[in-house]
């Protein structure tokens, strides 16, 4: 198909303000959403700056998948609305170029940044959630590795910022501990005091060798006393629990997630009913994209008597629609209440009829 000039003309605005969107939406999901969570791991779990921030990067790609049909949207009604009150969409009427004529070069636009959408959550995504996920547990068992120091101690703290578990080592060189003390309080039940001559850190968490444990009850009674040849405090469960408990299946492509369809594979039926609902999900929101311009543009067409800009307005409300819908279908789908399919359309389907009528009706009274 040859782009005239017009085409041109409107992919040229609409691309510029697509930019503007990308980086806008961008920065307010990271700021309300994935970098507070990421200042809690930090806070939580001791994890370093410097991995949190690789995090960021890797967490990226996925927050732009979810950004694409937001800013296409905004460019769309931004565009739209503008031409309106230059008038150019009277004058292009005038001399009689179509709604349908204009929107053209917008529909194919958003037909691109949709299939784009796609093959990043195809592609990128789940490669950089399973990384990202990876990185977060080596950073916690890893962690706080106080390499070169003699007597000295530290403590872990557990949800509520009380203590868990507190470390007293007299030497650490190459990752290599010398007579260790530690004493857990991570079960409500009972203290545990373990005593170990050397230990090391490896990919689980630090290992001990040769260690006496003593248990002893919160009342102070001696319950029993062991010797463990070889024992592991495992940093990452903590935080693996929190990531199990928040799986939705981001970390995987569609061929991937589609056995998940009929069989479950082991999966409690809450995490099941999640990646199914992630399936339909991966499929729904490339097709977001079309349907925000379908709605957006009949919208940004406003009368000639408007003579202020309502496309930011606009653009604000339909998102803000979009995700009301959107999760309280998605809460639905996650608890089974309604067919995973349902749940991931549900918000394409209402502002796809809406956008339709809107359309129609724009088109044949203009």
């Amino acid at each position: 198909m040859k782009f005239t000039i017009l085409d041109r003309y409107i992919l040229k605005q609409i691309f510029e303000v697509f930019i503007l969107g990308i980086v806008v939406f961008t920065s307010i999901i990271f700021a309300s959403d994935t970098f507070i969570s990421l200042i809690k791991q930090i806070s939580m779990y001791g994890m370093p700056v410097k991995i949190a921030f690789m995090i960021i990067l890797l967490n990226l790609p996925s927050v732009i998948v979810m950004t694409i049909p937001m800013s296409v949207l905004f460019a769309t009604v931004m565009t739209i609305n503008k031409m309106c009150l230059q008038s150019e969409i009277t004058i292009l009427k005038a001399c009689s170029v179509s709604i349908n004529r204009i929107a053209r070069p917008v529909f194919i636009f958003s037909i691109f940044m949709a299939i784009l959408t796609f093959v990043l959550n195809e592609t990128i995504v789940p490669m950089t959630q399973s990384q990202s996920k990876t990185l977060a547990l080596y950073a916690i068992v890893q962690r706080n590795i106080p390499e070169g120091k003699q007597n000295f101690s530290m403590k872990e703290l557990k949800k509520g910022n009380y203590l868990k578990r507190l470390f007293y080592v007299e030497k650490c060189e190459d990752k290599k501990f010398t007579n260790v003390s530690i004493l857990d309080l991570s079960d409500n039940d009972k203290i545990q005091i373990l005593q170990a001559k050397t230990g090391t850190s490896v990919l689980e968490g630090w290992q001990f060798d040769n260690a006496s444990v003593y248990t002893i009850s919160k009342a102070g009674k001696t319950l029993n006393t062991s010797w463990l040849e070889k024992t592991i405090i495992d940093f990452g469960s903590d935080i693996q629990k929190q990531l199990d408990k928040e799986n939705n299946g981001s970390d995987l492509n569609i061929k991937q997630l589609f056995p998940y369809l009929y069989k479950s594979k082991g999966l409690s039926k809450k995490i099941l009913a999640r990646y199914k609902v992630t399936f339909w999900e991966k499929i729904a929101l490339p097709v977001t994209t079309v349907v925000f311009v379908l709605l957006g543009i009949p919208l940004a067409i406003t009368p000639p008597r408007v003579r202020h800009n309502r496309g930011f307005l606009f653009s604000i409300a339909i998102i803000f629609c979009y995700y009301i819908i959107r999760a309280f279908s998605i809460s639905l789908g996650y608890n089974s209440t309604i067919p995973a399919f349902v749940s991931a359309n549900l918000p394409n389907i209402i502002l796809g009829i809406l956008g339709y009528e809107l359309y129609n009706h724009k088109c044949e009274n203009i």
